[in-house]
């Protein structure tokens, strides 16, 4: 489905991404991991069309991508939850969600996607008509989420959905995405710097480190991996 192919960025002269190289199939789930600067959200920035691409490619099932705009890209059915949650503040709840519906595709299935949502998030329901500035860290997360999911995505793109939350609040994020592979089959990507969690859920996973892939595999490889395990297991 997605394929990236020495990908390099750079911005004002320092490269984020170096040759980054790594596929994602149809129905997987990827995770990228590694310490905070790595490049992770570059990466993520990169598939959706928030960052130039100052080498390499990015291929979503067999087209060129690299030149679109991000709405084009997310007209194809790539979403994009980033980093920070980016919820609208001022609008409600439900008026948030309603912006992820922008396909024609997702808005003749908004009903349906408001039912998905809520049966996921049901505080977000009660919170429905409350702004969106107004609720916590870890329901904005859930909110941000949510509107990703609106999208009908067929790639859904989850950038460091932990950040900033408590340990109970990550646990109910991570089983919710959990609950999102299983029940709606769509292909994800998620960066993430808490690695055995991330390791935990996916099928696949790479590490990134300044800019670079290190170390690929499936998820037993890489939690048994004597480096994974030093780095950041602890082990």
């Amino acid at each position: 489905m997605l394929k990236v192919s020495g990908l390099s960025v750079a911005y004002g002269g320092l490269q984020a991404l170096a040759g980054v190289s790594l596929e994602v199939a149809e129905g997987e789930f990827v995770a990228i991991v590694g310490p905070n600067g790595a490049g992770k959200s570059t990466l993520m920035k990169a598939v959706a069309g928030g960052v130039s691409l100052a080498a390499g490619s990015i291929e979503y099932r067999g087209q060129d991508i690299g030149g679109l705009p991000s709405h084009a890209r997310a007209r194809l059915g790539i979403a994009h939850v980033p980093e920070g949650r980016k919820v609208f503040p001022s609008l409600t709840v439900l008026e948030n969600l309603e912006m992820g519906s922008y396909r024609p595709a997702a808005r003749r299935r908004r009903a349906d996607g408001l039912d998905t949502v809520f049966g996921l998030f049901p505080v977000l329901r009660e919170r429905r008509d409350q702004l969106a500035g107004s609720l916590s860290g870890g329901e904005q997360q859930m909110l941000a989420l949510g509107r990703g999911l609106m999208a009908q995505p067929d790639l859904l793109l989850l950038d460091e959905p932990s950040q900033g939350l408590g340990p109970r609040i990550v646990e109910g994020i991570f089983e919710a995405i959990a609950a999102i592979r299983k029940s709606h089959r769509v292909t994800i990507l998620l960066v993430e710097q808490r690695v055995v969690e991330a390791l935990e859920l996916c099928d696949r996973g790479y590490v990134l480190e300044t800019g670079r892939v290190v170390l690929g595999g499936d998820r037993e490889t890489l939690l048994a991996d004597p480096r994974v395990q030093h780095a950041y297991l602890g082990t």
